[in-house]
């Protein structure tokens, strides 16, 4: 048999109606950006990543489960990025009301869970924040907000501890990634650069304070850089990036599939009933 369709936007609205009124109906929307990534990597490098990753996680999953993805959200949230040309950034309050119309739409065509699969580091709190307030407007979707590289079993076991906490921006990672799923896409350049190359004693947190983590600041990528990379390219590797996407798609792959396998979160009260609390 082959495979279900796993795109809404390819679906004929007949289907649309039937899938999404399915219990547990769950749609994915994949977030990146276009934004710099230095001079060796594309300005969609997170879009890309985003869709790739989800299509592969899709095609996995068991034919039965009942969800769905979106196109990517190719522009998104990026002012720390706008000193370098080709950068593109949607205003906060935009992103914001793009979630909840799209969101709000649908959760009235019977979806019940909305998951936002983000691969933009720089706007994960908006998103969060952005999830908020579409719950409070359609209190029957589930919104889960999540960050592509959060929580992924084996990412400290493949990126050198350094680059695992200074490399945010196009580094070793990122660059190894692209060279996994898009070669093509890939400059010949190998940055090293951000914290490995401009922190001096002027730029570098004092004791307790950091670029990101518990105290975090608000830089901006020209604060930290010169070519837009933070952290070393320079062991990017296709067997590496290959390593990391499978270390992906499996954290994905089994997220998502438990996810659908429960009746998590639950479902507020129909109107009228006593709150259970």
């Amino acid at each position: 048999m082959p495979k279900p369709q796993r795109r809404l936007d390819r679906l004929a609205w007949p289907e649309v109606r039937t899938g999404l009124l399915r219990e547990g109906a769950t749609v994915v929307w994949p977030f990146g950006a276009c934004e710099q990534h230095g001079p060796q990597l594309p300005l969609a490098t997170d879009a890309l990543f985003a869709e790739r990753i989800l299509a592969a996680v899709l095609e996995r999953l068991p034919d039965a489960l009942p969800v769905w993805s979106l196109p990517v959200q190719a522009i998104g949230f990026s002012p720390e990025h706008l000193g370098f040309p080709g950068t593109l950034s949607l205003s906060a309050e935009l992103l914001m009301r793009l979630v909840e119309e799209v969101g709000c739409q649908l959760a009235d065509a019977g979806a019940q869970r909305l998951v936002m699969l983000n691969a933009h580091g720089g706007q994960i709190a908006l998103l969060q924040t952005a999830a908020r307030s579409l719950r409070a407007s359609r209190p029957a979707l589930a919104v889960l907000p999540c960050f592509l590289w959060a929580g992924v079993d084996g990412i400290g076991d493949l990126i050198p501890a350094p680059e695992l906490q200074t490399g945010l921006h196009a580094g070793l990672a990122e660059t190894s990634l692209m060279l996994q799923l898009a070669p093509d896409l890939v400059g010949s350049e190998r940055p090293v650069d951000g914290e490995h190359q401009r922190l001096d004693a002027a730029v570098t947190p004092p004791a307790g304070w950091s670029l990101e983590g518990d105290a975090p600041w608000a830089w901006m990528s020209r604060d930290l850089s010169d070519s837009g990379v933070i952290g070393d390219s320079r062991g990017a590797s296709r067997s590496l990036g290959e390593a990391l996407e499978a270390a992906l798609v499996d954290h994905w792959c089994d997220r998502l599939e438990r996810l659908l396998a429960s009746d998590w979160p639950p479902r507020p009260e129909a109107p009228g009933s006593v709150p259970r609390w």
